[in-house]
This record gives structure tokens, C-alpha cells and sequence, in this order.
């Protein structure tokens, strides 16, 4: 598994919905920043593209973090973000490397081995659902497999938690992502803090 030094990849929030409005929205991430998220994730499935890149805008200027768009890259380069993160259904990673800045960004999700072709050349690759219970679920073997597999930072998602974050570490992730367990949580700061422990205790 590749060597990894990227602070941003330690700690990945996912947004999960605007039921407290945009402004809602961003104060939940700035307690998950000041806990010790390293990245957000904007993803809001049901949203258009207008509101996707209002709220983004609004992420960008009041987190000092990095902020990544799900699979639109239009509106990530609209509202200055820092990066896009692709799915198996969107273009592959070599397609839009070109047209974007070097320094921008660009995640891919790998859940089987089919979808390591399209990650090649991705900044970092989230790999699951890990745990859950699911017939999809990968646990610790399929996630070790694809990590290795993929060449590139592995960032463990499914089921993330106190309890489960360290054994991820072990397992050679570069970091971990959570939508409930960090912005779906009563207290994001707080719930950052804890799982930012866990992957740093030795």
C-alpha cells in the first residue's frame, strides 16, 4: 500500500442534508472542522445544481478545509472548490485530469475491483461500504484487497466509528469518511474529535 502524507485525507465529512437550512449546514461543518475534520464532502443528492453551488460557495468561504463536490464538476469549479469526487457513473478520473488545475482534487469511489480502472490517476479513492452488515459490505479483507489494489490513498467508508476507525488505521487507510457519524451527529465537533483520536492512537 502507497505511502501516504496528506493531512487532508485523515479525517473526510460527508454532508448528509439541509433539513437546518445552508446556514445550518456550515455551522455543523465548522464544529466538525474544529473537532478535527480534514475535508467535506459535499454531497446532497436531491438538490440542483443552483443550490449545490450556493451552498458550496458558502462552504468554501467559512471553512478553511478543503471542499470537495460530488460527481459535478461544473459546480465544483463554480463555486472554487478545492476538488471533485467522482462515482462509477461518472467519467473516469484520465478524462478529466487535463482540464483541471494540478493541484485540484479528484476522488474516485471503488467498491469492487471493477471500479479500480476509473480511479486510476484519482487523488485518493474512497473504498466500501466497509462495514454494515450488507450482502455489499466489503469488512476489513475486501477493503484491505482493494486499498492495495488501487495504488493510490485509501479512505475507508461504511459503518465508520470510534470503535471501527482504529482497526481501519491498522489496516493501512490513509484516513476514514462518515456522514452520520460526524455531520448527522448531535454534536460534529465533538464526534470529529473522538474519531481523530482513534486514528491517531498508537
Amino acid at each position: 500500500m502507497p505511502e501516504h502524507s496528506d493531512p487532508r485525507l485523515g479525517l473526510l465529512a460527508i454532508t448528509d442534508d439541509l433539513r437546518d437550512g445552508s446556514d445550518g449546514l456550515v455551522a455543523r461543518a465548522l464544529a466538525a472542522e474544529r473537532g478535527g475534520t480534514t475535508m467535506v464532502l459535499l454531497r446532497l443528492k436531491h438538490a440542483d445544481a443552483l443550490t449545490l453551488a450556493e451552498v458550496g460557495r458558502a462552504l468554501v468561504t467559512a471553512l478553511t478545509i478543503p471542499v470537495v463536490v460530488s460527481e459535478r464538476l461544473d459546480v465544483a469549479l463554480a463555486c472554487g472548490a478545492a476538488g471533485v469526487h467522482l462515482t462509477s457513473s461518472s467519467l473516469p478520473v484520465i478524462a478529466i485530469r487535463p482540464h483541471v488545475p494540478a493541484d485540484f482534487l479528484i476522488g474516485a469511489s471503488v467498491s469492487s475491483a471493477s471500479d479500480l480502472e476509473g480511479a486510476a490517476g484519482a487523488s485518493y479513492a474512497t473504498i466500501g461500504p466497509v462495514f454494515g452488515g450488507g450482502p455489499s459490505s466489503l469488512e476489513m479483507t475486501g477493503f484491505t484487497r482493494l486499498a492495495r489494489a488501487c495504488g493510490i490513498p485509501a479512505i475507508a467508508i461504511g459503518g465508520i466509528d470510534a470503535e471501527t476507525a482504529p482497526r481501519l488505521r491498522s489496516a493501512g487507510a490513509a484516513g476514514v469518511a462518515a456522514i452520520s457519524a460526524i455531520l448527522g451527529s448531535p454534536d460534529p465537533e465533538a464526534a470529529s474529535r473522538a474519531l481523530r483520536g482513534e486514528m491517531a492512537a498508537p
